[in-house]
């Protein structure tokens, strides 16, 4: 009788476990740049990822900059980055973070169809931010510390001009309302690829310059030490099932990111793809 209390307590500890378990999931909160969410890459990485380990994520779309500021605060365990100069900061501020690159594709510059900077004509982005400049023609700025925005500032620094007065208007948005921005403005923007050709159909805009060196948007996710759940999303995001899903993603049948050659350095802000070099 004693041994058959035992074996049936013990079936109930393992059902009530069972449902403890079931009725409180992990949970995994990270942050990440609106280019990888509103591109629509997430909603295919999130359900397979909860498939293949149980845990749930909870998104947090934000720029870049924002993103990494959540991390260090703890109000996310892992971030998506695209701010190479921002990622680089925060690893000195924080030198046991992880870091690895995930992916890259590039960035566009978009504007009205009819092209009145001549950005089309351009030898380099470079030349395209400044012909901007020149022209008098407007530029939505995303201006919220993301990726792209750092990429911009670095054009027009390299470019030596800036579009001057009401000509910059600043979005302060993600990247899918800064395009609906400068689409309804008639105006250029800078834009990630992935999002860009999700909702082309949508606007009036087109693209006039892209696949030059200054160009390459790198993506990299990081995460703080001692948290297991953060670097199993991380490690399936980098050499599991998540690597395979980024390569394959696609809208209207064109893949929209190219996962980080094998081989390459891939543990510095600095890096880029081998092929690209």
């Amino acid at each position: 009788m004693r041994r058959g209390t035992l074996v049936a307590a013990a079936a109930i500890l393992v059902v009530v476990g069972g449902c403890s378990s079931a009725g409180n999931p992990r949970v995994l909160s990270i942050a990440t740049t609106s280019s990888v969410d509103q591109s629509g890459l997430l909603a295919t990485l999130l359900p397979a990822f909860k498939a293949e380990s149980g845990i749930d994520v909870r998104v947090h779309v934000a720029g870049s900059g924002q993103a990494l500021q959540m991390l260090a605060r703890r109000d996310a365990a892992l971030a998506i980055s695209h701010a190479p100069d921002a990622e680089a900061k925060a690893l000195r501020d924080h030198a046991d973070w992880a870091y690895r690159k995930l992916a890259f594709n590039g960035f566009v510059i978009v504007g009205p169809r009819q092209d009145p900077a001549g950005v089309g004509g351009s030898f380099d982005a470079v030349e395209a931010f400044r012909r901007i400049a020149q022209s008098g023609q407007r530029f939505v700025s995303r201006g919220d510390q993301s990726g792209t925005h750092e990429r911009e500032e670095k054009l027009r620094t390299l470019a030596g001009q800036r579009p001057v007065g009401g000509l910059l208007i600043v979005s302060g948005r993600g990247m899918a309302q800064a395009l609906r921005h400068a689409d309804e403005a008639e105006a250029y923007t800078l834009a990630d690829e992935a999002t860009f050709h999700r909702l082309e159909r949508q606007l009036e805009l087109s693209a006039h310059h892209r696949g030059d060196s200054y160009l390459v948007n790198t993506y990299a996710v990081l995460h703080a030490p001692n948290d297991a759940d953060a670097a199993q999303f991380a490690r399936w995001l980098t050499i599991g099932s998540g690597r395979t899903l980024i390569g394959s993603f696609s809208v209207d049948g064109q893949r929209q990111y190219s996962v980080w050659p094998d081989g390459c350095a891939a543990a510095a802000p600095s890096d880029t793809p081998c092929d690209l070099k």
